[in-house]
């Protein structure tokens, strides 16, 4: 089987990770705040605060903002539900901004005219969470100007996105945002097993989400109460979880970080020939904005039944027959049954729920090979034609 996605570990990342099990620390030591550096500094950004999942990073971040009872919070129905809910969690209501048909990101002009609408009945959302899909920024300069007009903060889920550019810049630097926040699930572009980052300019934010991934629990002299009482003293000033990374997966990012560029760059490169190689069949192929780099987490492609005589569903069977490990990236999160029991229902999001009926994401990794490539595209002519 050829997956859609995984994993490509080197001899390097290997001794990485044994090095630190021979370590006097498996866990709070220097590899985080090592891993922290090395993130921040490749984004470009002041801070990054490492913790266990990307779904961890995106419930601290809103609880870093202020999120809570009676506020909400807007994401994109294209994703996995983790982007939606990260609201629920801190006990806000969350509602969802239909996507551009081309990028398959949040639509800059639905989310303006929800915003224009929401400005009526006084139900602004407190944080807008943009998705990066398959590693193509959002229109983030303009939703960045939306925020301020209409006073909401920004958390962007770059989970798939790490190496990827944004007007020249590489996402994460938060120019556009509050926080960025990473994933590196083994599928994603670079890995700590699980794990996430979240990024930010702002020190303040930083420090409370460093809090909260740990207990709530400190023992910085500034944040305390009362004055230490020795060296072992520490005080719990706040509510927080256990969402800490450990050294093992820090130092297995760290080294994946050296290639994170290589990686990207062959993601690339098989996304250009699958564009050359796939361009006469009955497929919508991505479409890249021109103002962004994308990183090429996945390669998603829309079926176009009317042309072929087949239903998605046959397309995506044959395929798994054929042992190529395809996937489908996302079922609207509104459609969820859970999400339904708060209202939604289909047809509220006609965008993403349109481009989820035909789309299909195909096999791209760093360690895929060109023979690989040949046989996806071979067995999708066989299907489509």
């Amino acid at each position: 089987m050829i997956p859609y996605g995984k994993q490509d570990i080197s001899q390097t990342d290997i001794d990485a990770v044994v090095e630190v099990l021979k370590s006097d620390y498996l866990t709070q030591g220097p590899q985080v705040p090592l891993f922290e550096k090395t993130v921040a500094n490749y984004c470009g950004a002041n801070y990054g605060v490492a913790v266990n999942s990307a779904t961890s990073a995106l419930h601290i971040a809103c609880l870093a903002l202020g999120l809570g009872e009676g506020d909400w919070l807007w994401t994109s129905p294209n994703s996995f539900v983790a982007s939606a809910n990260c609201g629920l969690y801190c006990g806000a209501k969350v509602n969802f901004v239909d996507i551009n048909p081309h990028t398959y990101n949040m639509c800059a002009n639905h989310l303006e005219e929800k915003l224009k609408q929401a400005k009526q009945t006084n139900q602004l959302p407190k944080i807008v969470i943009p998705v990066h899909f398959a590693g193509q920024s959002c229109e983030m300069k303009r939703i960045y100007e939306l925020s301020l007009e209409y006073g909401f903060k920004i958390i962007e889920d770059a989970s798939h996105a790490i190496g990827g550019k944004y007007l020249g810049k590489p996402i994460g630097g938060c120019q556009y945002s509050d926080i960025t926040v990473f994933s590196f699930h083994p599928v994603k572009i670079v890995t700590t097993g699980e794990g996430g980052v979240a990024t930010t300019n702002q020190p303040g934010l930083a420090e409370k989400m460093q809090l909260l991934r740990s207990h709530g629990v400190t023992r910085e002299p500034h944040l305390m109460t009362k004055a230490l009482e020795g060296e072992w003293y520490y005080q719990q000033v706040d509510l927080g979880f256990n969402y800490r990374m450990t050294e093992m997966q820090a130092a297995l990012g760290i080294s994946q970080m050296q290639r994170v560029d290589e990686f990207v760059c062959i993601r690339q490169a098989f996304a250009k020939r699958y564009d050359e190689l796939l361009h006469n069949l009955p497929l919508v192929l991505p479409f890249q904005h021109a103002d962004t780099d994308s990183s090429f987490h996945l390669y998603p492609i829309l079926i176009q039944t009317n042309l072929i005589f087949k239903t998605r569903a046959q397309v995506f069977k044959a395929l798994r027959e054929h042992g190529i490990g395809v996937n489908i990236h996302y079922i609207p999160i509104h459609t969820q049954p859970f999400y339904q029991q708060m209202g939604f229902a289909e047809g509220d999001f006609p965008m993403a729920e349109a481009y989820y009926q035909q789309v299909i994401s195909i096999p791209v990794f760093h360690a895929m090979t060109e023979q690989e490539q040949d046989k996806v595209v071979k067995i999708l002519e066989r299907d489509l034609i």
